[in-house]
């Protein structure tokens, strides 16, 4: 956990020293340091830094609440699409389980794992919370492959959409895999994906950015 924690706040240290600022670039920097929170989370869940488990769920589950609004708005960004009410639908859903996670009672329990940390919510809270996080998962998906065939958009807008979706994937199907094969790790669900999600944090650093976004000058002496 600590290691991914790492990863990911150094990957969106270095967005923030190489390229210009750009709405791209603050809403990677924002998902990554998201990510980073709900690594952070889990490996304070079981008692650190003189704060509560129930605590630091919440702070976990808001980060990770707020990904499928910002996946989106990425998407949108490259793709040159405007805000819609599609994009407001996705920040005001995210916000009503945020502010849920944030100040509801819905935590039952939690353990901790020796790779995972185990999160129990109140039905319906869980089951409604997994319709939101794989509905807008997969409608952003589905948008990236649509505007991926716009004639309009730049190759390299294309090719950033493209590695998006990859991007994706490495943490989807992962994912899915490890719960077909240990059912047990469905109760894990969120640790999990996170897990695999550095990889997703990889893609967007190093095969998503670059395609569109100016780096800083470099100084000269």
């Amino acid at each position: 956990m600590l290691a991914t924690f790492a990863v990911e706040i150094v990957a969106a240290l270095l967005l923030l020293v190489t390229y210009k600022s750009s709405r791209l670039q603050r809403l990677s920097v924002v998902t990554l340091l998201l990510l980073a929170t709900f690594q952070l989370a889990e490996y304070n869940v079981c008692g650190r830094l003189g704060v509560d488990a129930q605590t630091w769920s919440r702070i976990g589950y808001v980060a990770i609440t707020l990904l499928p609004p910002l996946g989106l708005h990425i998407v949108y960004e490259i793709g040159k699409r405007k805000f819609d009410w599609l994009l407001a639908l996705a920040y005001g859903s995210g916000a009503v389980f945020a502010g849920l996670f944030a100040f509801g009672s819905v935590f039952e329990s939690y353990a901790c794992g020796g790779n995972y940390v185990i999160f129990q919510l109140q039905n319906p809270a869980g089951g409604l919370f997994m319709i939101y996080y794989y509905l807008w998962l997969f409608y952003t998906i589905f948008l990236a492959v649509l505007l991926m065939h716009q004639k309009r958009l730049a190759h390299r807008r294309k090719t950033a959409l493209l590695n998006l979706i990859i991007g994706y994937a490495l943490f989807m199907v992962p994912t899915s895999l490890a719960i077909v094969m240990f059912p047990e790790s469905a109760d894990a669900l969120p640790s999990v994906m996170c897990g695999f999600a550095v990889l997703f944090a990889l893609v967007l650093t190093f095969m998503v950015v670059p395609y569109t976004e100016k780096k800083k000058p470099t100084r000269r002496s």
